[in-house]
């Protein structure tokens, strides 16, 4: 079975949990900007956590799906052409239906699962797109219309009993519950925690200052690499040449010109740019939902903090996941 696609959205490319041991060869997990989102959606539709998804931004694309297909979308809050398709639950897609996402409202980034994942196949143990480096996915790319994503064999069965056991019919299209949402931003600027960096000292006062009490603005020249951010220009106080080293996702990096990058999935491995800060990992799929000209504001914690909110919000995150898949067991 396949999925068909009509129109790609501006950028969806297939993503799973990312890739990892490789980073001293140079390539990076990469992987889900939304990770929790993209757990989510897998949840949905009955698939653990490593089945790829399609990951939808600003725009979303419009797809056919050629058999029957259990369908879930979980993320940023799409407005709908032609045949509304509810967000955050599962739905029993009929074969021969098209489903169209037009511009993202709310958030920017949503992750569509299918029953049994696509079928693309593992690069180096993952089968996420590597933009930069142009593997994984499919043929290393974003979608283009005219493509096939392939499915499992059998899909369109277990779509039905997955269906089946979770709502007791086939006979309506979509269950009657829907999951909470848990990275969306809310209304304001995100809040956002964050660490002092390894040169964070090397600021002078008026930029570390400016750093943890102004609200940036998330700038159009950003990408699954690393969000630009708009606002004060940094400034060293002694600004002495910074060797290249190891980087990771949430490193907060500062240019010559002054202007912050917040390292998201897709960064480089190394970097000489100063670090000002790292943003606590708890914090980074509510960022990654940000759409170009959202605000956000960082709050100083400590890694103690950080690892408290890591550890809360994993915990949430299991417990509504073992909540929807209870709803498979028999």
């Amino acid at each position: 079975m396949s999925v068909r696609v009509l129109r790609p959205g501006l950028l969806s490319t297939l993503q799973d949990l990312g890739r990892y041991g490789y980073q001293q060869l140079g390539i990076v997990p990469c992987g889900a900007m939304d990770p929790v989102a993209h757990c989510m959606a897998n949840a949905l539709v009955g698939n653990d956590d490593a089945c790829a998804t399609l990951e939808c931004t600003i725009v979303g694309p419009e797809l056919l799906f050629e058999e029957d297909a259990l369908v879930a979308y979980y993320g940023a809050a799409f407005e709908h052409k032609g045949e509304p398709f509810p967000a955050n639950r599962a739905v029993l897609v009929k074969g021969g239906t098209t489903v169209a996402l037009g511009s993202a409202v709310r958030g920017s980034r949503a992750y569509l699962a299918i029953a049994g994942g696509f079928a693309v196949e593992e690069v180096l143990g993952s089968r996420s797109t590597y933009l930069p480096a142009q593997f994984g996915g499919l043929h290393g790319r974003a979608l283009a219309a005219g493509d096939v994503l392939e499915t499992i064999e059998g899909m369109s069965e277990l779509s039905r009993a997955r269906f089946s056991a979770i709502h007791g019919t086939t006979r309506s299209r979509t269950v009657r519950w829907s999951a909470p949402e848990l990275t969306l931003p809310g209304p304001g600027p995100l809040a956002v925690r964050a660490m002092a960096g390894r040169h964070h000292a090397q600021f002078d006062a008026a930029s570390r200052k400016a750093f943890f009490t102004h609200a940036w603005r998330v700038s159009s020249n950003s990408n699954r690499m690393g969000y630009r951010l708009e606002g004060p220009r940094l400034k060293r106080e002694n600004p002495v040449e910074v060797l290249s080293e190891p980087t990771c996702l949430g490193t907060v990096q500062v240019p010559n010109d002054g202007v912050p990058i917040v390292l998201m999935a897709d960064h480089q491995t190394t970097g000489g740019y100063p670090k000002l800060a790292e943003v606590a990992g708890a914090d980074m799929p509510g960022l990654a939902q940000l759409a170009p000209g959202s605000l956000v504001r960082f709050v100083e914690c400590s890694l103690e903090e950080a690892q408290a909110a890591a550890d809360e919000k994993l915990e949430r995150l299991r417990a509504v996941k073992d909540s929807i898949r209870s709803r498979f067991s028999p």
